[in-house]
């Protein structure tokens, strides 16, 4: 006569259900990075957006390198470059127009010492704000830079010259201008090219308004993860 075995209640732990599986090896795919791009700022409104880009297969390193002279931040950056290559450079950079002579001198010197560097330049004029009010409209007037911190200011709804430098926002603008119903970064893009190619012939510091930022967003924007 076979042995009697005690009943045995399987608890909810041991149900096939809720049996932890088994840890298994898996292979991480890493991205190859293919180009590596320095971007050399004046401020942290610009450095903090085109960190924000989401790229894939670009390495991107922006640097903020603070107020000074243009001709100053594009010597710093060959600096920078000789420490560690890169495959691109950008120097982004705009003009007060409010300084006169001296700020002329220097923004068109500077362009021309980047570009026998062989460096690429994102510069506006008056302001590097012209490229967001761009998203939303289109103008050819000569603004200076309170005029789209004051028109921003309206289609964002904040005191942007107070609340748009601030750290926190900066880090948010790019998916601020993504999302917002009336912003578009193709628009943005068409309207500061017709505006350069309407100027490109004139002296740097005569070329207001003027950004070729939209050179620089359209070079991410090849790289962005689809």
């Amino acid at each position: 006569m076979p042995k009697k075995t005690k009943a045995r209640k399987v608890t909810d732990s041991e149900k096939a259900w809720n049996r932890r599986p088994k840890p298994t090896s898996y292979r991480i795919e890493e991205i190859p990075i293919n180009k590596t791009i320095l971007i050399v700022c004046e401020g942290q409104t610009e450095e903090m957006y085109f960190k924000s880009f989401p790229v894939l297969g670009l390495k991107v390193d922006a640097i903020n390198l603070g107020g000074q002279s243009k001709l100053k931040l594009v010597e710093t950056t060959e600096m920078i470059q000789s420490e560690e290559k890169r495959d691109e450079v950008w120097c982004v950079f705009d003009m007060d127009v409010k300084r006169g002579e001296a700020e002329f001198s220097d923004f068109d010197n500077a362009i021309e010492k980047a570009k026998n560097l062989g460096y690429k330049v994102a510069y506006s004029n008056d302001a590097f704000e012209l490229w967001f009010y761009l998203h939303f409209e289109y103008t050819d007037a000569e603004n200076h830079r309170t005029f789209y911190y004051e028109e921003l200011g309206k289609l964002l709804d904040l005191n942007y010259e107070k609340e748009g430098k601030r750290y926190d926002f900066c880090q948010k603008l790019y998916d601020i201008l993504e999302k917002h119903l009336a912003s578009s970064q193709s628009k943005a893009i068409e309207r500061a090219r017709k505006i350069y190619e309407d100027r490109s012939d004139l002296p740097y510091h005569q070329q207001n308004p003027v950004t070729r930022v939209f050179e620089l967003v359209e070079e991410l924007n090849r790289n962005l993860r689809r």
